[in-house]
């Protein structure tokens, strides 16, 4: 059933390559081995495959026999279609002596007795800065009709491991996201790891497309995971716009893609990250939505054989979580910060669903977007009372903190009242701290309300705050 042969493709990756590397001496550019990737092609030259067939077909699992003893969970291995085509899959299991295979494409045209052929290199993407502004596949393959990407010469790995714990370094100092409630009230620094809780259409893509804009960092690396194919260029005209795709690269994997796909969206979009890092650059990694990443992983779970748990979803689901979300963070001394901000969609509206309550165990703080604040006008719609920030008050001066808890007593006493207030039951003069907090409270109101195309600044966001309290700020 199984078997190899010898592929031989050293001749034309050779020339191709040389080709490439006469271009640029000819048009007067320098050429180094170090610049040329001609050995790093050679080296990855597969010069023996192992095949194997085709032996069953269920939903979207593909069991293949010979190749149980060449390939290991997480490899991957192309199946030859009737037409021609090659159809990538990753390897996800074994059971009865088969291989389990997932496709990241339809099985349209796979049958009994399709050849599998084992791919031995670790799935690895190459970008380089040329990359930023561009929109790319789960491939890192281009998307936005601006031609190839240039390709860098270090590899990262789309499954790659965080710095260990000792070897990385602290938190960094304040990021200026250039959204005024979050500056002031959930101040965020480099490196740290924030989750965006909201159910749909509450405004987390238009808060994360104005994180993207205004951020102080140096890159933007933005993940779509599952998104709705129609809102793809609106995000990126309207949303982000030429500003923000400019230091940015953005991955796209939308909803009517495989569940690999949706899966390894998110892994390239934090290897695209690390690579950045790995530059010295501070990076904003956003990926929308982490939920969308656990559905995928569902499906691939459940497809493979795993018993459902909460929810439906199997024990890996929530190892992936932590394995993705680990990545960001700090790196190593002389590297930079990847500062990872991830969208949460809550089911039905529910912050104590399974994945939210997993991922809010994960991160260094959480930003819940309410509906019903949405619905009476005030965006971002940020309920400032259920959200946290794990870095405050340490980041703060102790004169920012005094001015950050004055507010949210305020915000605090006048939600408590606010029933009352609006059925008229409540007495001015009867409680002069309520009369303070519905003196104060239409301005604290306004200052947590932002257009999209508004950028705010770090310290200008005390310095209104100060003002409406009366209060000093440093």
């Amino acid at each position: 059933m199984g078997g190899e042969f010898f592929y031989h493709e050293l001749t034309n990756i050779a020339i191709l390559t040389i080709q490439r590397l006469t271009k640029k001496l000819m048009n007067g550019d320098f050429v180094s081995i170090s610049d040329s990737d001609l050995f790093r092609n050679i080296e990855n030259i597969q010069t023996v495959r192992h095949f194997g067939r085709v032996s069953a077909v269920q939903g979207m699992l593909v069991e293949v026999a010979g190749l149980e003893r060449r390939l290991a969970v997480g490899g991957r291995c192309d199946i030859l279609g009737y037409g021609g085509e090659r159809l990538p899959c990753e390897v996800v299991g074994f059971r009865n002596g088969r291989t389990l295979l997932m496709p990241f494409v339809p099985l349209e045209g796979v049958g009994l007795g399709n050849r599998a052929e084992a791919m031995e290199s670790q799935p690895m993407v190459y970008p380089s800065d040329g990359w930023l502004g561009r929109v790319v596949n789960a491939f890192g393959e281009p998307m936005d009709g601006k031609g190839p990407l240039p390709m860098g010469a270090t590899g990262v790995p789309l499954r790659n491991r965080p710095p260990s714990a000792h070897e990385r370094q602290r938190i960094g100092g304040k990021l200026d996201l250039g959204v005024r409630s979050l500056n002031t009230f959930l101040t965020c620094c480099e490196g740290q790891r924030m989750g965006i809780f909201a159910g749909s259409g509450v405004g987390k893509s238009t808060l994360l497309a104005m994180l993207a804009r205004y951020t102080s960092s140096d890159v933007s690396v933005i993940g779509l995971v599952g998104e709705r194919g129609r809102e793809v260029q609106e995000f990126l005209e309207d949303d982000l716009g030429p500003e923000g795709l400019a230091r940015s690269v953005v991955v796209v994997a939308t909803s009517d893609e495989a569940p690999l796909m949706r899966r390894q969206a998110a892994y390239m979009t934090l290897s695209l990250a690390e690579h950045f890092r790995d530059e010295g650059s501070n990076v904003l990694c956003m990926i929308d939505s982490v939920t969308r990443f656990a559905m995928a992983q569902r499906e691939i779970g459940l497809s493979a054989g795993e018993p459902p748990t909460s929810k439906g979803y199997p024990p890996t689901t929530f190892a992936e979580l932590a394995r993705l979300l680990e990545r960001a963070g700090p790196g190593k001394k002389g590297q930079g910060r990847i500062t990872g901000l991830f969208s949460i969609l809550v089911d039905g509206d529910d912050h104590n669903e399974p994945i939210a309550d997993a991922v809010r165990g994960i991160l260094d703080g959480h930003i819940v977007l309410e509906r019903a604040i949405g619905e009476r006008g005030r965006h971002p719609a940020i309920n400032l009372l259920r959200s946290v920030s794990r870095t405050m008050p340490g980041c703060n001066t102790d004169a920012q903190n005094a001015l950050v808890a004055r507010a949210r007593e305020i915000i605090a006493l006048y939600e408590d009242m606010a029933e009352l207030i609006r059925l008229g039951a409540y007495k001015r003069g009867s409680d002069e701290k309520v009369d303070e907090a519905i003196e104060l409270y239409p301005a604290l109101e306004t200052f947590l309300k932002q257009r999209k195309n508004e950028c705010a600044r770090l310290g200008e966001g005390y310095d209104s705050l100060a003002a409406i309290l009366d209060m000093k700020a440093e």
